[in-house]
């Protein structure tokens, strides 16, 4: 099989920008089939190659699979999401971490970063968010292009959540990604989008 470069593709197919853009959808309801850690691992080496600030990979992600993980999660939940990610094979908590720029020396070998975080947490803090939120962005797109349906929201208590998952460690949470493959049948019509001329401009 020839190996496939940016030299040899140099778009993607109308049928794949369908599946990660123009049909895909929030789903809230799932079919009953689980989703394999190979799933999982894939997802994540997908992501993990799309760019961030100095390669700084911010992204922290805790997979909840389990009934048990699931019940230490639902007291952070508002009420409506609780059923659409009790019943989800997977929530992903995609977080951020802030002291994730000690892995630098690691990351960017190529020049010492370090003094821009040191003795500036605001800066090491909006670079963890930021980058965590392109992430977090990548790892839809990501598990989409596999066959993974998703379903990401707010509406929880970030500080419960960080108590329960990320005690003890510099890591917050950012938002929540239900995973599965979800059921088509009644789902809702899309809402609107803003075009291109109110929200763009070229200069």
């Amino acid at each position: 099989m020839q190996k496939v470069s940016a030299n040899t593709v140099s778009q993607l197919d109308p049928l794949a920008l369908d599946l990660l853009f123009i049909e895909a959808r929030t789903h809230t309801v799932w079919q009953d089939r689980d989703v394999e850690t190979s799933v999982l691992e894939h997802l994540y080496r997908l992501m993990k190659m799309a760019p961030t600030s100095m390669n700084i990979s911010p992204a922290r992600i805790v997979f909840i699979k389990s009934s048990e993980a699931k019940e230490r999660l639902r007291p952070a939940l508002v009420s409506g999401n609780v059923e659409k990610t009790m019943t989800a094979p997977v929530c992903a908590i995609i977080g951020y971490d802030v002291s994730c720029w000690k892995n630098l020396d690691k990351l960017f070998p190529f020049k010492d970063m370090s003094q821009l975080f040191t003795e500036n947490p605001q800066f090491a803090e909006t670079t963890a968010f930021r980058n965590g939120s392109m992430q977090g962005a990548y790892f839809i797109l990501a598990a989409r292009s596999i066959g993974l349906d998703c379903g990401p929201m707010s509406g929880f208590d970030n500080v419960k959540v960080d108590e329960e998952f990320f005690g003890g460690t510099e890591i917050k949470s950012n938002f929540l990604c239900n995973l599965g493959y979800g059921v088509w049948d009644n789902i809702p019509k899309r809402a609107p989008r803003l075009e291109f001329d109110e929200v763009c401009k070229i200069v």
